[in-house]
């Protein structure tokens, strides 16, 4: 009978087949021996006698020994004497062998002759047979890169600190709900508060409490992924005192690339204020030496007329009437001239920046056009006035605004040597103040159109001009919340037009 190919094979097939499968005792030797030299790590096997019983090639290659002079050899043979002195290395090795316990992980450098230096983190492990240790297992990871990293990441730590430490400008952290974490040595001098003042606490309460939800607006938005622009809030220092900050706040990101935190970095800007209120009081100055001939011209009327009627006076002769109209005229002309002199010394008379008050757009144009209006005639200027309506509301620092209109007025001025013609207007817009100032000069020249606004451009002859009118003009209106414009056509004249947000028609003069 024929056998089936499906018949199950017979016990000495089945024996024969197993056999065939079982690893010889040199194929377990081949596999450890390319395990060991292969392994990232060096590798000694270590007898009792603390003699090299083996050593992986990564311990030949790294110490450049063979394993001729490595295996068999002492542990004094093969490390230096200095660094067995310093690791107690034989002495950890026999405790080893004494305790069955392993060596807890340790650190050495390492340098062979004519091999670069290496640290190693090293640990023994007891290799036992039973209860019986047998071996020591030296194992040593090369850590040297690892090292220089992390050194190299301490040093960029430390110049990072070093550079926020030293930076004139405050450095502060904060964590995502706008907890201060850090807070360097500018912010410390400028606010007065130490670091352990307000470590924890939320930098929105170190603002001005009237500004305390911008800058919370600040940053949830960056938390939330938005970006912000440059925005100037005031810090309380510890003395009370409101420091005026310009703000750069970025988002800190962690390894998820999820905000974390936020950076702010604040520039003080209490010296630049105090410099601009010293620049805008020389050019009032200057202004106050280009207005002083008409002045006098305009004060020598009505003084002129006064010491007429006075002389009259002396005269005994006259009747009643005469003499009473004698007295009006000396009245009037004193008034007149007490008007000029406030005006001018209101103008000259330095205000404090943050001085907000309510007040009438018109009246404030109308007094600084009769400050001027005696030099407009010595030029022979002609002067248009526009009231739209005799009350235009405008919150904002009466001081200053009035210097917008008075450098606007003289820079008209300057534009027309031979005489000429300015329009000023005042109109409410909607919701807008704006004030207008026209003239008939020579124009700006196309080119010059983006700069006229720069600090220090003129094109004024040496010593006719600082350069500095229209950039006040710019900064003062900036700081209302209003904008400035220029149009011009060269050789036909200029406007300049500036736009106030005005508040809701109030009742009554201010």
């Amino acid at each position: 009978m024929k056998k089936s190919d499906d018949a199950a094979p017979t016990s000495a097939q089945m024996s024969t087949t197993s056999a065939s499968t079982v690893p010889s005792e040199g194929w377990y030797e081949r596999l450890y021996h390319m395990l060991l030299g292969n392994i990232p790590f060096s590798l000694l096997l270590i007898d009792r006698t603390l003699r090299v019983v083996s050593a992986n090639r990564n311990f030949l290659v790294k110490a450049r020994r063979s394993e001729g002079t490595t295996v068999g050899g002492r542990i004094s043979e093969v490390f230096p004497d200095a660094i067995l002195e310093f690791t107690q290395l034989e002495v950890k090795i026999r405790r080893v062998f004494d305790t069955g316990q392993p060596l807890p992980g340790a650190q050495m450098t390492y340098r062979a002759p004519g091999v670069p230096t290496r640290i190693y983190y090293y640990t023994v492990i007891p290799v036992k047979s039973g209860n019986v240790v047998e071996h020591a297992m030296l194992v040593m990871d090369d850590i040297t890169e690892k090292v220089q990293l992390s050194e190299k990441a301490r040093m960029a730590e430390r110049h990072l600190a070093s550079v926020i430490e030293s930076a004139n400008d405050l450095v502060i952290s904060t964590d995502a709900e706008g907890r201060i974490i850090s807070w360097n040595a500018a912010a410390e001098r400028i606010s007065g508060f130490r670091v352990d003042a307000v470590r924890g606490r939320l930098l929105a309460e170190l603002c001005d409490p009237a500004q305390r939800d911008a800058m919370t607006a600040i940053i949830d938005r960056l938390v939330k992924g938005g970006a912000v622009q440059l925005q100037e809030l005031s810090l309380v220092a510890r003395s009370g005192e409101l420091v005026p900050v310009d703000w750069s706040c970025s988002p800190i990101r962690d390894d998820a690339d999820k905000v974390s935190g936020v950076v702010a970095v604040g520039r003080d800007l209490s010296e630049r204020r105090a410099f601009e209120q010293h620049i805008f009081q020389s050019e009032k100055l200057a202004a106050l030496g280009v207005m002083a001939g008409g002045i006098a011209h305009e004060l020598r009327n009505p003084l002129s007329v006064s010491f007429s009627a006075a002389q009259f006076l002396l005269d005994s002769s006259h009747d009643a009437a005469f003499q009473k109209e004698c007295v009006s005229k000396i009245i009037d002309g004193i008034q007149r001239s007490s008007g000029i002199i406030e005006n001018l010394l209101r103008f000259a008379r330095p205000a404090p920046s943050d001085q907000v008050e309510a007040m009438n757009l018109v009246t404030l144009v109308q007094d600084t056009v009769s400050l001027l209006t005696p030099q407009a005639k010595i030029q022979k200027i002609k002067i248009f006035e526009d009231y739209q309506t005799p009350f235009v509301p405008i919150s904002g620092n009466a001081s200053l605004l009035q210097q917008v209109i008075m450098n606007l007025i003289l820079n008209a001025y300057q534009a027309m040597p031979a005489g000429g013609q300015i329009k000023i207007a005042v109109r409410h817009e909607a919701a807008e103040a704006v004030v207008q100032v026209g003239d008939t000069g020579c124009g700006i020249p196309h080119a010059n159109m983006g700069r006229v606004f720069d600090p220090f451009f003129t094109t004024q002859p040496v010593g006719k001009g600082t350069g500095l009118g229209l950039s006040i003009c710019y900064t003062i209106v900036k700081q209302h919340g209003g904008v400035i414009e220029v149009d011009s056509v060269e050789g036909q004249g200029s406007t300049f037009t500036v736009r106030f947000s005005s508040p809701p028609r109030l009742t009554g003069k201010p």
